[in-house]
């Protein structure tokens, strides 16, 4: 993860943390963080005297198993800890698994100290390789001085954004369960309205086609193409929503969650990872393929007086959530400089 992430910034106490920029990537583009050098045996060996501990949080994916075995390897030879923030045990960009869970294989058991999210993804650590992890949970990523409340609207808005068609992401059977359940709702005399936006590129141009094909005709559904978002941009149509439908077919964790959370948008989802335990309170089940559960979840999701943009009760949810998560933030802090503290002793004594 770059250095200069929100999420390294939220979780960064810069008055007991000094963060080291991102080293440049020989022919890549300026700004390029990918592949990561600082998991490069050479420049860990180059640069071993500016910095005391290595704090991985994704990225890896760059390299094989044995190149990360190389780096700590290499971490231990120095006597530096590596601590490891496990955000996916699935990799949301990739299908196959297999050379993920190897490499989580050999994190996991060189890591000085792991961090999860929640209760459920350490206990699956647990289950799956044997350690336990200390639980930090995901901090805000929206500045202090953001408001959005969203803009009032004339129906109920339910969005799904499936970015650029990632492999995670079910784009053709989430459309086609959304249409369908847009369309009971709509029979049953409901308000309602879906937009399914699109990034102009894609991975999987064949699925886009077949997305635009199913909302073609689906009255009250709506595909917007574009641009990809930036963060503002993004905020700005998260508020506008009554409920935000995740689309994934595997995962761990999930920003967009947190970013929901934050904006008092309701998140629909399906079960996977463990997205339901980071705000169970705001999150609402589906199956991709089951409208009838669909249009149950939306129903549920839509209930709360906050949930509804531009209203008083959603300018008040937002700030009462604002208030909660800067609290949050520092424990997050606190608690990353103690899990730093905590491996530097056990290197020490090691």
């Amino acid at each position: 993860m770059p250095s200069s992430h929100p999420y390294v910034d939220a979780v960064t106490d810069p008055r007991a943390v000094r963060l080291l920029g991102d080293p440049p990537v020989p022919g890549a583009p300026e700004g390029q963080w990918w592949p990561p050098q600082a998991l490069l045996p050479a420049w860990l060996e180059e640069h071993a005297s500016e910095f005391d501990l290595v704090h991985l949080h994704f990225g890896m994916e760059s390299y094989t198993p044995a190149e990360l075995a190389a780096t700590v390897a290499t971490l231990r030879r120095l006597n530096r800890p590596l601590v490891y923030t496990v955000h996916d045990l699935e990799n949301p960009q990739l299908s196959s698994q297999d050379e993920h869970c190897a490499a989580l294989a050999v994190l996991t058991a060189a890591a000085t100290e792991l961090i999860t999210l929640t209760d459920s993804a350490d206990a699956e650590v647990r289950r799956e390789y044997g350690r336990s992890t200390t639980v930090i949970p995901h901090p805000t990523l929206i500045a202090s001085a953001t408001s959005h409340g969203g803009t009032a609207q004339t129906m109920t808005r339910v969005g799904v954004h499936l970015r650029d068609l990632r492999p995670n992401i079910d784009g053709v059977g989430t459309v086609a369960t959304i249409v369908r359940a847009v369309a009971d709702l709509r029979a049953e005399g409901a308000r309602i309205e879906a937009v399914v936006r699109v990034n102009e590129r894609v991975r999987d141009a064949e699925a886009a086609a077949s997305i635009a094909l199913l909302a073609a005709d689906a009255d009250g559904v709506t595909i917007e193409r574009g641009t990809r978002l930036d963060d503002d941009e993004l905020q700005r149509w998260l508020s506008d929503l009554d409920a935000c439908l995740l689309p994934y077919r595997h995962g761990t964790q999930s920003g967009w969650a947190e970013l929901c959370f934050d904006l008092a948008v309701p998140v629909i989802g399906t079960r996977v990872g463990h997205i339901a335990a980071q705000h169970p309170r705001d999150f609402h089940a589906f199956t991709v393929g089951d409208p009838i559960a669909l249009a149950r979840a939306i129903t549920d999701a839509t209930a709360p007086a906050w949930s509804t943009p531009g209203s008083p009760r959603r300018a008040e949810e937002v700030e009462r959530r604002r208030s909660d998560r800067a609290t949050e933030r520092a424990a997050v802090r606190d608690a990353h400089v103690r899990v730093y503290r905590r491996a530097l002793r056990m290197v020490a004594a090691a």
